[in-house]
């Protein structure tokens, strides 16, 4: 959970240091700016190792129109063309950068910059599906770990994987 949390982190400083673009973050994997998507990671757990792949939209032409109102692009926010090669370096280095944080063990470092680019992470309300049936609360964060917390009535619900409708 860690691994995506810090990818998130990176990908956000990586587009920021090569538009001058702060993306926020939403639980667990998606970049955003406002209320529409500009990316997203993928992790995937393989033996002993994570495999991370992510994306970040550059231009509208990767989808269709009918995500307009729902998807971004770095040239549609910034109203010119992109520096493709600048924004793979830099979110390369920034990933470079936190997963040596990883190795090195400073997950506050990690966490504190994840909850500063997440407002949504407090606050918001949620909804999910589980074998009980269908769940829903308002997000309080996310813990030490990673996982999402979420109030629900009289008890905190720790979500680590799922999806979740934002509402």
């Amino acid at each position: 959970m860690l691994t995506t949390i810090a990818a998130g982190v990176a990908l956000a400083e990586g587009v920021a240091r090569a538009t001058g673009l702060t993306p926020s973050l939403k639980w667990p994997n998606d970049l955003y700016i406002e209320k529409r998507k500009l990316g997203g990671i993928l992790a995937e757990s393989v033996a002993e190792s994570v495999v991370l792949g992510y994306g970040v939209n550059i231009s509208t032409a990767s989808f269709p129109r009918e995500l307009a109102d729902r998807a971004t692009s770095l040239e549609t926010e910034l109203g010119r063309s992109v520096d493709r090669p600048r924004v793979f370096a830099e979110t390369l280095a920034a990933l470079a950068n936190r997963y040596e944080d990883l190795l090195g063990a400073r997950f506050d470092a990690i966490l504190d910059a994840w909850r500063a680019l997440a407002p949504g992470a407090r606050g918001a309300r949620v909804s999910w599906s589980t074998p009980a049936g269908e769940q829903s609360g308002v997000t309080a964060g996310i813990d030490d770990r990673g996982a999402l917390l979420v109030r629900c009535e009289d008890r905190l619900e720790r979500i680590v994987a799922g999806e979740l409708v934002w509402r």
